[in-house]
């Protein structure tokens, strides 16, 4: 589902002659799929907000290894908060998983029609709240919670926004390598989860597909490693 700048928080209570504003210095960008968009330290002169596909923000470990920090879908926003800093460099490396459409938003241009919106602004800061508060809840998921509990969790959260009737049948639409770096945990790692729930019959793995058939027995195996199942995962779209 591709989406317009209305569809997203950050623009949805501005208004027609507003968006148009925004629109005027908005540009499309088009990613094939592993394309990089920015590299961690280059000049942060706009923000982004996916229209179809997904960007995959990462850094690199002093190992050389990647360390996925999060996972951006369609219809989010990202990299806004860097507006704010007096020399904005992007501290992150953003590269497309799949074929992305982006718009690209100048923060100069933005900042001018926040200075003019106090309502604008109220809306940005408390989106940047509500990401911080999962932030923070995500870092102790990642650092105190087991592995287990973690993936527990998330597919916990994609229960949650799936109504259908069991079995709840999930699309990976993240490769599983990047989800597995993304909850913090090997490729194997994961793997090695997904068959004990699956041996648990809490789960079904059906290639890029998981059918969830007791999503009580994986609330359990979340909370009972302390996590709600909301915070942690490729649906958080915070950078």
């Amino acid at each position: 589902m591709a989406f317009d700048l209305k569809d997203t928080y950050l623009f949805s209570q501005l208004t027609d002659s507003q968006l148009d504003r925004v629109r005027s210095f908005t540009h499309k960008i088009q990613l094939r799929d592993g394309a990089a968009l920015f590299e961690s330290g280059d000049e942060a002169r706009r923000f982004f907000m996916v229209v179809d596909g997904q960007i995959k923000l990462s850094r690199l470990s002093l190992n050389g290894n990647e360390k996925v920090i999060q996972v951006v879908s369609a219809g989010h926003t990202f990299a806004e908060a860097l507006m704010f800093s007096n020399a904005p460099v992007y501290p992150v490396r953003a590269v497309a998983l799949g074929d992305t459409l982006l718009l690209a938003i100048d923060n100069r241009d933005f900042l001018k029609l926040l200075r003019e919106s106090v309502d604008t602004c109220f809306r940005l800061m408390g989106d940047m709240s509500m990401r911080l508060r999962n932030l923070i809840k995500e870092i102790d998921d990642l650092t105190l919670q087991s592995a287990s509990g973690r993936v527990a969790g998330y597919l916990c959260g994609k229960c949650l926004l799936n109504k259908s009737k069991l079995p709840v049948e999930i699309d990976l639409d993240t490769p599983k390598g990047v989800l597995a770096s993304r909850l913090s945990v090997k490729p194997e790692t994961f793997s090695r989860i997904l068959n004990n729930f699956t041996s648990q019959g809490l789960v079904r793995v059906m290639g890029g597909r998981i059918q969830i058939l007791d999503p009580d027995g994986l609330r359990a195996q979340a909370q009972s490693a302390g996590i709600c199942g909301q915070s942690v995962g490729p649906g958080i779209d915070d950078a």
